[in-house]
C-alpha cells in the first residue's frame, strides 16, 4: 500500500510518498503522487512500449524470491516459449541458485591488460545484449599513466593498442557489499545474494532508473527498445537472472556470468581474455588463485572514499 503524507497546514505542499511493501502497483502509484499524472506519464514513456507487450501473465507474475518451485517452472517455460516466438531460437533457461560457502571476487592485473576490449565483445555474445546498439557490461577505459582519476580516461579510444603513455582500466559491475543501486529501488526487483552477486528480477523491475542513477560505477543499463539478436546468434544456455534477454523498459547488469560461474566454469569475459590479465574465484577458498592475489598483491578499489565495499579488485605487478 503506497500513502502520501499531506501537511495539514500547507495543502499545497505533499510529501513524498511512502511505499509501504514492494508491489509494482504501490511504486506506480507513488509516482502518480509524486509527480503529478501528466508528468509521470513523460517520464516513465519508455514504458509506455513495453507495457504494450507485457501479457497479462507476466504482469500477474509475483516477485521471483517468492515463486514456489512449480510457479518457477512454469514462468520458465513461459519465458522460453517467447523467446522462440520473437526470438526463432530455442533456449533453455535454468534458475542458477548460489553456492553454499561461496563468495565471488574478480581482480584485473592493469599492468597486463592491454587495451584490446575481447572482454567487451564476449560480454556482449555471453549476455545476448542488443546488436544493434553493441551494448555490453564492460566498459574499458584508456588512462592516462600516473592517475587514476577516470574523468581523465576515455572509453571510446581507437588506433593500435596498447599506447606507451596510456594504461587500460576494464570497469564492470563491482558486485558491492553495500550496493547503493539495491537501496534505492522502491519495488525491490535487484537484491544482493549470498554468493556476492547483484541481480535484477527483470520482470519485476518497473524501469524508473533509480538503480541506473544510483551507481557510481556507471555499470547498470537500460534497455530503451526491444533487444534485437538474430536467432543464430542467440546464447541458448540462460538463466532467468542473468543473460535470457530482457525486456524493453528494464534496467539490467553484470552478474559475474551466474549462468556459468554457479555451473563451475568461469566468466566470459575471463576466458576470452588473451593477456590473463583477469582472474577469478571463491574468497572463501583458502587455496583459490584469487585468495593469493589479494593477500600478496597491493590491490585496488575504485572510489573507495564512497563506501561501497566493491567485490572487484585491481592490481599492477
Amino acid at each position: 500500500m503506497t500513502s502520501t503524507e499531506t501537511d495539514s497546514t500547507s495543502p499545497s505542499k505533499p510529501c513524498l510518498p511512502i511505499v509501504e511493501n514492494f508491489s509494482r502497483r504501490a511504486a506506480v502509484k507513488a509516482g502518480f503522487a509524486t509527480l503529478g499524472a501528466g508528468a509521470f506519464v513523460a517520464a516513465i514513456s519508455p514504458l509506455r512500449q513495453a507495457a504494450k507487450n507485457t501479457s497479462a501473465a507476466e504482469f500477474m507474475q509475483t516477485h521471483y524470491t517468492e515463486l514456489s518451485p512449480e510457479q518457477k517452472a512454469d514462468v520458465i517455460a513461459r519465458l522460453e516459449a517467447e523467446t522462440k516466438e520473437k526470438y526463432g531460437a530455442d533456449v533453455t533457461i535454468g534458475d542458477d541458485r548460489p553456492i553454499p560457502g561461496t563468495k565471488f571476487v574478480y581482480a584485473i592485473n592493469l599492468s597486463v591488460c592491454n587495451g584490446n576490449g575481447k572482454c567487451v565483445e564476449a560480454c556482449h555474445k555471453e549476455n545476448n545484449h542488443d546488436r544493434d546498439t553493441n551494448q555490453s557490461y564492460i566498459r574499458v577505459i584508456e588512462m592516462p599513466k600516473g592517475t587514476m582519476d577516470m574523468e581523465q580516461g576515455s572509453t571510446t579510444y581507437t588506433g593500435v593498442v596498447p599506447k606507451d603513455d596510456k594504461f587500460y582500466l576494464p570497469v564492470q559491475c563491482q558486485q558491492c557489499d553495500e550496493p547503493p543501486c539495491v537501496d534505492v529501488c522502491p519495488v525491490k526487483a535487484t537484491w544482493k545474494e549470498e554468493d556476492g552477486i547483484v541481480v535484477v528480477d527483470y520482470n519485476w523491475c518497473i524501469g524508473c532508473r533509480y538503480c541506473e542513477a544510483a551507481c557510481p560505477y556507471h555499470a547498470r543499463r537500460f534497455n530503451w527498445k526491444k533487444p534485437e539478436v538474430p536467432a543464430a546468434e542467440v546464447n541458448p544456455d540462460q538463466s532467468y537472472l542473468s543473460n535470457r534477454i530482457r525486456p524493453v523498459g528494464v534496467v539490467e547488469k553484470c552478474t559475474y556470468c551466474l549462468h556459468r560461474t554457479r555451473r563451475g566454469k568461469l566468466p566470459a569475459c575471463l576466458e576470452a581474455c588473451p593477456t590473463g590479465a583477469r582472474v577469478f574465484g571463491n574468497i572463501l577458498d583458502k587455496d583459490s588463485n584469487i585468495r593469493w592475489i589479494l593477500e600478496n598483491k597491493r590491490v585496488y578499489i575504485l572510489k573507495e572514499e564512497l563506501g561501497t565495499k566493491p567485490a572487484f579488485f585491481y592490481y599492477f605487478d
